[in-house]
């Protein structure tokens, strides 16, 4: 085998082992290292070349990208997760042809699409949605992400916060349990819309709470312009605190009749 070659592989079982125990800066200092080396083969995307040692490099490249996706899911980092997808994907699609499936590939996928869920970037959900193969949709990680973007949709945030319980694959739970907050926090949005004030008991089914500790840490927490007060939670702070735009009604009218004006001398 190359030296190189075997150099990077050495590296990169340093690198899982680091990333086993946890040790983030052992492991974001050799995934540096490991990034730097892998520019040297000609063979990766976007040149292809066909070297000796392609499909092994490409391999070996392939598995240290997905390493670092699920390392920056345990870190909690969302910006890594998302440039080293970037990274990996041209390895699910452009090399496809070069190399066999990753057997991590469909979990991988399904976890992305489950960050741009937890970040409301629903068209971009959509976006690579339609990239995937039908073959990839019948997949329980990417189905797993499709339905919860149903129930998210639909407004069945029951239906989003019981998917935590079966998720098909370890590295979801992080996501899972942001996606609860950011049900949460609509829910809560709506709430302080919706009414001048609830039960502490009405707060927690309705932001699916199950014990009043946990209610409380995330109003002190998430929204401190919350009163409690005789067990009762009031959102006339919030209401009051929330900036309110004014119209500029005259110079809407001003530009609108303005327009009506070119239309009539164009026609």
């Amino acid at each position: 085998m190359d030296p190189k070659l075997t150099e990077i592989a050495q590296t990169f079982e340093r690198f899982k082992a680091a990333s086993v125990r946890n040790d983030f800066d052992t492991s974001t200092r050799l995934l540096s290292q490991l990034k730097v080396s892998l520019t040297e083969f000609r063979s990766l995307p976007p040149l292809f070349e066909a070297t000796p040692n392609a499909i092994h490099e490409l391999s070996l490249a392939r598995d240290i990208y997905e390493h670092a996706v699920v390392l920056s899911v345990k870190m909690e980092d969302q910006e890594a997760f998302e440039r080293d997808f970037c990274q990996l994907k041209p390895y699910y699609t452009d090399a496809r042809g070069h190399i066999p499936q990753s057997p991590q590939e469909y979990p991988i996928l399904g976890l992305n699409l489950l960050r741009l869920l937890v970040q409301n970037r629903i068209a971009e959900f959509h976006t690579e949605l339609e990239l995937l193969s039908s073959t990839a949709l019948d997949n329980p990680c990417i189905k797993h992400a499709v339905e919860l973007e149903q129930s998210f949709m639909e407004g069945a945030y029951n239906r989003v916060l019981s998917a935590r319980q079966s998720v098909p694959h370890e590295t979801y739970v992080h996501f899972m349990d942001l996606l609860a907050k950011t049900v949460r926090d609509e829910i809560a949005g709506c709430s302080e819309k919706a009414y001048d004030s609830l039960s502490l008991n009405d707060t927690k089914q309705l932001l699916l709470f199950s014990s009043d500790k946990d209610l409380l840490e995330y109003i002190n927490e998430e929204h401190p312009d919350w009163e409690i007060k005789d067990g009762c939670v009031y959102f006339q702070k919030a209401k009051e605190s929330a900036p309110c735009k004014e119209i500029p009604s005259l110079l809407l009218i001003n530009q609108t009749l303005s327009y009506a004006r070119e239309l009539e001398r164009i026609v």
